[in-house]
């Protein structure tokens, strides 16, 4: 229970989903956690449930980092999980012919924007000590195309490269700063929510969003966490410039279905 021990850990958007349960076992684990969101409400929340630290942070704002960078000049570990696929307010095109320009902007400032301004702080905070992890929330349709949300499925491709790019520089650089990506799908956070709807046909949406993956579930937001836990310890010391999927299998191709299904 102490893989992180002592160890000063930032995530992003750690209010809920992804980013809340990293740092839920990020603490168990013994690190310092500094719980960052631009819901401030519920970012205090999950902070006051660790007993740690909150820092509001819109990962679009050179400031906001530059305050962060002020609060916390040296840290060990950065998780860049804060992300958006664009439908959070509702139903939008975001097919390459009909998704408007700043639709396109908006998603790309969060996701990709986002992770290079992490990445940035990240290099210069770990730099005194030498040595440290990032870890990228990535997705699986950083991997495939995805016709329906082309402006989530580019930007997490940018993400995707952007790592090894941040891997090879420093180690250019004679840093043992780690920088891997972590490409989920599939699991079951808020970020779903706008595409399950809240009516009578709820379930029927549901199985129908992960009858196509070979495990026929979703995955669970602990399930990630103890990826980035793995990348963020001693374990994965080795590792730099990697990806990891975590999705149940979509990636490797179609399965059969179970007998009696």
């Amino acid at each position: 229970m102490n893989r992180l021990a002592g160890r000063t850990c930032v995530i992003t958007g750690a209010a809920r989903g992804i980013g809340k349960a990293i740092a839920e076992t990020f603490h168990r684990e013994g690190a310092v956690v500094i719980v960052t969101d631009i819901d401030v409400e519920a970012g205090r929340a999950t902070a006051e449930a660790l007993s740690a630290e909150f820092l509001p942070l819109d990962v679009t704002s050179e400031r906001d980092w530059q305050n962060l960078a002020e609060a916390h000049p040296a840290i060990d570990v950065l998780v860049n999980n804060a992300g958006i696929t664009g439908f959070e307010a509702g139903a939008v095109a975001h097919d390459p012919e009909n998704a408007t320009l700043q639709d396109w902007r908006d998603v790309h400032a969060v996701n990709l924007d986002g992770t290079f301004l992490g990445c940035r702080y990240a290099i210069r905070a770990m730099r005194a000590r030498g040595s440290g992890s990032i870890i990228n929330i990535s997705s699986r349709s950083g991997m495939v195309g995805i016709p329906a949300a082309a402006a989530y499925a580019a930007s997490k491709a940018a993400v995707r490269n952007h790592t090894k790019t941040v891997a090879l520089y420093c180690a250019e650089q004679g840093l043992n700063i780690r920088c891997n990506s972590i490409h989920p799908a599939a699991v079951l956070t808020p970020m779903w929510e706008p595409m399950l709807g809240n009516g009578e046909d709820r379930a029927a949406r549901m199985a129908a969003l992960v009858a196509d993956t070979p495990m026929r579930r979703f995955g669970h937001p602990e399930e990630i966490a103890s990826v980035a836990l793995l990348l963020a310890s001693d374990e994965a010391a080795y590792m730099t410039g990697a990806e990891l999927t975590v999705d149940g299998g979509l990636l490797a191709g179609s399965a059969a279905a179970p007998e009696g299904n």
